[in-house]
């Protein structure tokens, strides 16, 4: 490899437009873009980076330097202009999609999704400053989302996908257990600030995290340190797409599921990926798309089949019955009910650690969703009575389980919202006005679109269907007072 980043071609090269037109703009030297170059390789551990002004006048006539030089720049140049400026939009990598550019179906790599990891995160941190966010993207459905991600089950290559050692210029840098174990307990701090405070208080906080952590995976690690920081990125990553979802961003959400899905099969983790793809098909069922949301949920429970705890199949199994109750099935979706019941029985006798991330699922959870899954029937069915009195005895206990928990303040609101629906749906104004008053003045404490979202859609039915009642008409000046639509802060 040259250690100036050359492409090695011997193909007719012209001129990179592109690049010299930013190079220009910028007002830089080729000397003072070098130093730039080499200061930020350095920076990554690149050391083997050394570039020069005649290295810069090949890239200005077309030369194609090698990784890590097309993202350097990319940084760089983004940093000068205050915007993100890709690598493509430099003109380099012309030879394949950009990572950022492209959909769901990425390369199943662990370079390859570190790079994606890095390239998207940096760009997302870089466009929220700026109110850009998830313009630019598009969310993927049906067969264009399902098929790439059949691929999270073909067994990994034989073999080491990470440095089983790390050369010995690279182990000053290498982490340390104590440093292993803060950066797992900061994921774990962050999923409970989440769950108290919504996703848009501290999305860009973990969205930073992330990217730190990606700029440590570009380093040198043996396979059990790289393994865990996969994880950790996985969780990072699933955890910053469910905050995107929380606030609205739908395409800026699945785009970081996709590469949670990935880290976590670098991580060798299927629970995770389980619960990565659980938080996708969730979102599908947010979207309209029941049927993809199905096989997401599927997708996941073949492939934990053989490893998730019962507490995670119990999830599983209760995100597969809102995907049937949506589709409106509902023989399905009662025996996916009944599966998340007494799979869940099976967890207080599970005698091994639980992960993080699935100790959100408790029986309040397990009640709040068996709840939903009724008043989705209810829904579908032409807003059948009968669902909805299946439904308000799970929801009212979810709401009770909540209420003493007083932790899952988003989780509390979401359910009382529900319970609110439910009683609209039985045609009991009064207790509905009265939930959707507690939604309302726990929503004020939390930052969660999706939460303001379904209380507006609430009050909005409780006035169509009874408008003239008293206390319909306080909650829709409530409502106007209280929960004002205003852009969220992300």
């Amino acid at each position: 490899m040259s250690g100036n980043g050359g492409s090695g071609t011997s193909a007719e090269k012209r001129p990179n437009e592109l690049l010299r037109s930013w190079f220009v703009r910028s007002g830089w030297s080729k000397g003072e873009l070098a130093r730039q170059v080499n200061r930020r390789a350095r920076q990554l551990g690149a050391n083997h980076i050394s570039t020069d002004t005649s290295r810069v006048r090949r890239w200005l006539d077309g030369e194609n330097p090698r990784e890590p030089i097309p993202r350097i720049l990319s940084e760089l140049f983004s940093e000068r202009f205050g915007c993100v400026v890709s690598v493509e939009d430099l003109g380099l990598r012309t030879a394949r999609p950009s990572p950022s550019a492209a959909g769901i179906d990425l390369p199943w790599t662990g370079p390859q999704t570190v790079a994606l990891l890095s390239e998207f995160s940096r760009s997302d941190l870089m466009l929220a400053r700026r109110g850009f966010l998830g313009g630019s993207l598009a969310l993927s459905a049906g067969p264009a989302l399902i098929e790439p991600l059949q691929r999270w089950l073909v067994p990994a290559p034989p073999g080491p996908r990470h440095d089983p050692e790390p050369s010995s210029a690279r182990i000053r840098g290498r982490l340390s257990g104590p440093e292993l174990d803060l950066l797992e307990s900061t994921t774990e701090m962050f999923r409970r600030w989440d769950a108290q405070c919504g996703g848009g208080l501290r999305r860009k906080a973990v969205v930073g995290q992330l990217h730190e952590v990606t700029d440590l995976l570009q380093e040198s690690h043996p396979e059990p340190t790289a393994r865990r920081l996969f994880k950790v990125a996985a969780e990072l990553a699933e955890l910053a797409g469910w905050m995107s979802y929380d606030v609205g961003l739908q395409p800026t959400a699945q785009k970081y599921f996709v590469l949670a899905l990935h880290a976590a099969k670098e991580a060798g983790d299927k629970p995770l990926g389980s619960y990565v793809l659980s938080s996708m098909s969730r979102q599908m069922i947010h979207l309209g798309r029941p049927e993809d949301a199905l096989e997401l949920i599927h997708l996941a429970q073949y492939g934990s089949r053989d490893c998730a705890s019962p507490r995670t199949q119990s999830m599983l199994y209760a995100m597969e019955a809102r995907a049937y109750a949506n589709m409106g099935q509902p023989g399905r979706c009662k025996r996916a009910v009944r599966m998340a019941e007494d799979t869940f029985t099976d967890a207080e006798d599970w005698d091994e650690p639980e992960a993080d991330w699935i100790r959100f699922f408790t029986e309040a959870e397990l009640h709040g969703e068996n709840s939903h899954s009724f008043r989705d029937l209810a829904y579908v069915a032409g807003r059948s009575p009968a669902y909805a009195s299946e439904a308000e005895p799970l929801m009212r206990r979810a709401v009770e389980l909540f209420a003493e928990d007083g932790e899952h303040q988003r989780s509390y609101a979401l359910n009382l919202i529900g319970l609110a629906s439910v009683h609209l749906l039985r045609r009991e104004p009064e207790q509905s006005a009265g939930y959707a008053d507690r939604a309302m003045r726990i929503a004020k404490k939390v930052r969660s679109e999706r939460v303001n979202t379904r209380i507006r859609k609430t009050v909005d039915t409780a006035v169509r269907d009874f408008g003239d009642l008293a206390e319909v008409v306080d909650l829709t000046d409530k409502l106007a007072v209280e929960l004002p639509e205003t852009a969220e802060a992300v």
